[in-house]
C-alpha cells in the first residue's frame, strides 16, 4: 500500500505551513502529498486565507526533490481547461516529473459565490470535455496542431503546448457514481480514487471501474486504485483523544466512518482497503501542525502495509 498525506489548506493554512508538512512528508518517505483545490473554508475562520492550489504546487515543486505532488481535486469550474493544462503541464517541468492532476467537477457553490466563480450547471457534462481537452493538448505531437469543437469549449489549431514533462502525467478521476465515473476514468484517467467511502463501498465501485477499463479496451492492472480517508493515529488511547480533539472531531465518530485509533487499529482498518482492492491511500490529515503525527503513521503504521 502507497501511502500519501492530503491536507485541506482552505482550512488555515498559509504557505509556509503547508510546505513544511510536504518536506517533513517527503523525509518520512511518504510517496505524495495533495491538496484540496478550494478557496473558502467549510468550518471556522479559515485565517489566515486560502491558497490558490497550483500556484502553491508550484512553490512546492522547487523546495522539494522526490515526493510526488497534486491536486485531490483540482476544481473543474476554477479553470479553463487550455490554461490548466499549461499550468499543470508548467509544474510537472519545475517538478522534474513529480505532478499528478486530479479533476473533478467541482461541488462546493458557497466558494464560487464568495470570488465571483460562475457555477454552472451541467459541472459533469463539462468535466467530460475538459478531462479530452487536458489529455489531448498533452498527447498531441510537437509540431502539430490541436482542436477541440465541443458544447462548452472550442479551441482552434492551438500548438499544444508546453508539454509535461511526464509522458503521460498521471490523471486522478474519483467518485461513486455508478455509471458515468467510472466510464470518464476508463478514457482518460492512471488512476480511481474512492473518496471518503466504507472498504464494502471501496470495493464495488473498483469493481464498476474495472468492468469499465476492460470496456475501454485497456487492460484492467492499468488503473491504480485508491481511497481517501480522514487519519487519526495515535500511540495509545490518550493520544488517540488528543488529536481527535485537536480537529473537532469525536473519537467514536472517527473510529466508525475513518481511519483512527492505535497504529494497529489503523493498520486493520487499511488493510480491509487493500482487501477491496485499493493499493493506494490518501490519508487526509487536519491538523497541519503535527508534525509527530506523521512521524508516528510513518514508523508504525507504513512498515506494516508495505
Amino acid at each position: 500500500m502507497d501511502l500519501r498525506i492530503m491536507i485541506e489548506p482552505q482550512q488555515g493554512a498559509s504557505y509556509d505551513t503547508q510546505l513544511r508538512l510536504a518536506k517533513a512528508a517527503e523525509e518520512l518517505g511518504f510517496g505524495g502529498f495533495f491538496r484540496s483545490d478550494h478557496y473558502l473554508t467549510m468550518s471556522g475562520d479559515g485565517l489566515p486565507g486560502p491558497t490558490d492550489a497550483w500556484v502553491t504546487l508550484a512553490g512546492m515543486a522547487r523546495e522539494t526533490s522526490t515526493i510526488r505532488l497534486g491536486t485531490m481535486v483540482t476544481a473543474g469550474t476554477f479553470r479553463l481547461p487550455g490554461p490548466l493544462a499549461i499550468q499543470v503541464a508548467q509544474v510537472d517541468q519545475m517538478s522534474g516529473g513529480r505532478v499528478e492532476l486530479g479533476l473533478g467537477a467541482a461541488w462546493f457553490g458557497a466558494e464560487h459565490a464568495a470570488y465571483g466563480i460562475p457555477f454552472p450547471a451541467q459541472r459533469h457534462a463539462r468535466l467530460a470535455e475538459q478531462l479530452e481537452i487536458v489529455t489531448g493538448l498533452w498527447s498531441t505531437p510537437v509540431g502539430s496542431r490541436y482542436s477541440h469543437e465541443g458544447r462548452y469549449y472550442t479551441l482552434k489549431d492551438s500548438p499544444a503546448l508546453p508539454k509535461p514533462a511526464q509522458s503521460p502525467l498521471p490523471v486522478i478521476v474519483g467518485g461513486m457514481g455508478p455509471k458515468r465515473t467510472p466510464e470518464l476514468a476508463a478514457k482518460y484517467a492512471n488512476e480511481f480514487n474512492a473518496p471518503f467511502r466504507s472498504a464494502v463501498d471501496s470495493g464495488e465501485q473498483f469493481g464498476r471501474v474495472r468492468a469499465a477499463v476492460v470496456a475501454q479496451g485497456r487492460d484492467a492492472g492499468e488503473m491504480v486504485l485508491s481511497h481517501a480517508i480522514t487519519t487519526v493515529v495515535g500511540a495509545d488511547d490518550a493520544a488517540v483523544t488528543r488529536r481527535a480533539a485537536a480537529i473537532g472531531r469525536d473519537v467514536a465518530e472517527l473510529k466508525q466512518n475513518s481511519a483512527a485509533g492505535t497504529p494497529a487499529e489503523v493498520v486493520d482498518t487499511l488493510g480491509r482497503y487493500a482487501e477491496a482492492g485499493a493499493t493506494r491511500s490518501y490519508l487526509q490529515i487536519l491538523d497541519l501542525d503535527d508534525l509527530d503525527h506523521l512521524e508516528l503513521i510513518a514508523s508504525a503504521v507504513a512498515p506494516q502495509l508495505r
